[in-house]
């Protein structure tokens, strides 16, 4: 049953992690549901309806990527975020095409965890205050319209190409979203993409809003 303190859950099978985020959260005055295991986590999931999911990705029996899709089997909206120890672009790519929202990498950073929860929050609060009730929160599988309308509007406030890695410091997702979320915008013609090549190391990306934005 939900109550009015927002409430985070966290599922890993790592009972000091889960301990140290409890004690976190509790500094920004968090409601503390924590599970070793997915079946206790889809258990207290159904039971409290938390407003941001934390999950891990190594765990035994079902790992993260599968307990995402049981998740988003129950809800569509709330933000999942992936707390692991795996930077790996393509462990990104099966999280987000799972449906999870972003990720937090391992160990504990205080002040990016708590700035990523809130982040989540408010994309989840205005998207509710946006959209219909029936209204889906992805426009394609792995993309979410609230993360990709705060991508295209820090597009609209820099006109000049930006690296992936400047456009997740601006807008406080993960680069592992943020490339994601990129490659659909080149796809979909949204976005053009300039190479730089220079003598040492592999070619540098940039971006910018196509001229039809």
């Amino acid at each position: 049953m939900k109550t009015e303190k927002t409430a985070i859950l966290s599922i890993d099978d790592d009972e000091q992690i889960r301990y140290s985020l409890g004690a976190l959260f509790a500094t920004q005055h968090w409601e503390t549901l924590d599970a070793g295991d997915m079946k206790e986590g889809l258990r207290l999931f159904s039971q409290h309806r938390p407003d941001v999911v934390l999950i891990d990705y190594h765990m035994p029996d079902i790992n993260g990527i599968w307990g995402v899709q049981m998740l988003r089997a129950l809800d569509t909206q709330v933000p999942i975020i992936v707390f692991t120890i795996d930077e790996s672009q393509s462990v990104a790519d099966d999280f987000l095409l799972a449906g999870a929202s972003d990720f937090a990498l391992k160990p504990i950073r205080a002040p990016d965890l708590i700035s990523r929860i809130n982040l989540h929050l408010r994309l989840v609060a205005q998207s509710r205050e946006n959209s219909s009730p029936e209204a889906s929160p992805f426009v394609n599988k792995g993309i979410g319209e609230p993360t990709l309308d705060l991508i295209k509007e820090y597009f609209h406030q820099h006109r000049d190409f930006l690296s992936a890695d400047a456009i997740a410091k601006g807008t406080g997702l993960a680069y592992q979203t943020v490339y994601r979320y990129l490659q659909y915008l080149v796809k979909e013609k949204q976005v053009e993409v300039q190479t730089c090549y220079g003598k040492i190391g592999r070619p540098r990306q940039s971006y910018r809003l196509s001229k039809r934005q």
